[in-house]
């Protein structure tokens, strides 16, 4: 009887909290007594999410526009997310690739602003596909676009979408595309351009969804493969190598090659969520654990690619997650 009377009690709080926002669907109340939270975190559509810690303000996600003009959403506790607006506005969004749409962001702090960059794209026109940047002086935005950094018919490179930023040894780099090669390249020392000079290096064959973190003596480049968006056939999986250089060679646990599509398997599809991809930079709760979002389809309640959380375990020093599948219902993230 207590935990029922409990379960309502914070049902009702939660209605009562939310009800100037008019979006219950953003929501999701986690079970207290038990502090555990269920998947997904967010049940709507927004696939291919990048998260940032602000010290002193929480986490913000940023998504692909199935939320026009990309969503952003905030956080304190991982699970708990409410949209904080968006990146670009009808005025504002960028236009130098006409009629394209705005996917897979990857957001920054460098140089003390707020740096996101995102791929300009058109549905099977991957030669005209890009890569832009804009930066804004708050996580929540107004974010002014600067334009492309780079596009696949002046970069060389088909299908020139989701970026990685990343920095190493004092430099900054771009990672980048889909399907038709994982490319990197320096870039300037505001991040907003290509570094005059430099050239485009190739670390993996057929992945897209690019993240590289940095871990120890290690880089783990995750990436997905399989089909992203085809609802419940989606065959979306979250896969890894690792180097002890930011150039590779990325192999898999036999030491065989990125570049030959050798890779270990993170995150697969279940009963329950399929589609498991695209996912964010690997981000530390308050007891230090390490966590992971993605997206995935619901199979009982398929409203498009909702953001997913799960825990990383690493395992001689490799990642993984409990049973290399989403988790329906887990353990909260530890905050004080």
């Amino acid at each position: 009887m207590i935990k029922f009377m409990n379960f309502f009690s914070v049902l009702f709080l939660s209605l009562s909290l939310t009800a100037c926002d008019n979006k219950p669907e953003d929501i999701h109340v986690p079970d207290v007594e038990t502090a555990q939270y269920e998947n997904p975190v967010i049940n709507k559509s927004a696939p291919d999410p990048s998260i940032l810690y602000v010290e002193g303000k929480g986490y913000y996600l940023y998504t692909t526009e199935d939320i026009r003009n990309m969503p952003v959403f905030h956080s304190t506790d991982l699970v708990i997310w409410r949209q904080a607006g968006t990146v670009f506005t009808n005025a504002t969004r960028p236009t130098w690739e006409t009629g394209g749409s705005l996917w897979a962001p990857d957001i920054n702090c460098i140089n003390g602003k707020y740096v996101l960059y995102y791929s300009m794209a058109i549905w099977d026109a991957m030669a005209t596909s890009g890569v832009g940047v804009a930066v804004a002086d708050k996580p929540e935005g107004p974010f002014t676009d600067r334009g492309p950094v780079l596009r696949s018919h002046t970069i060389g490179v088909v299908n020139s979408i989701d970026p990685c930023y990343i920095e190493d040894g004092g430099k900054k780099y771009l990672f980048w595309g889909s399907y038709h090669g994982i490319y990197g390249i320096e870039l300037s020392d505001d991040g907003l351009s290509i570094r005059q000079g430099a050239e485009k290096k190739q670390v993996a064959d057929v992945y897209e969804g690019t993240y590289i973190h940095k871990r120890g003596q290690y880089y783990y480049l995750f990436g997905s493969v399989g089909t992203c968006c085809e609802g419940l056939k989606s065959t979306y999986t979250t896969v890894v190598g690792r180097s002890e250089s930011l150039w590779g060679p990325y192999t898999d646990k036999q030491g065989r090659s990125m570049m030959q599509n050798h890779h270990e398997i993170v995150i697969t599809g279940n009963s329950y969520f399929v589609g498991t991809g695209h996912n964010s930079e690997i981000v530390q709760d308050g007891a230090g654990n390490d966590w992971i979002l993605y997206h995935a389809y619901n199979v009982d309640n398929n409203r498009g690619r909702n953001v997913m959380l799960d825990k990383i375990q690493w395992v001689n020093d490799w990642p993984t997650i409990v049973g290399n599948s989403p988790s329906s219902m887990a353990n909260s993230p530890k905050f004080e």
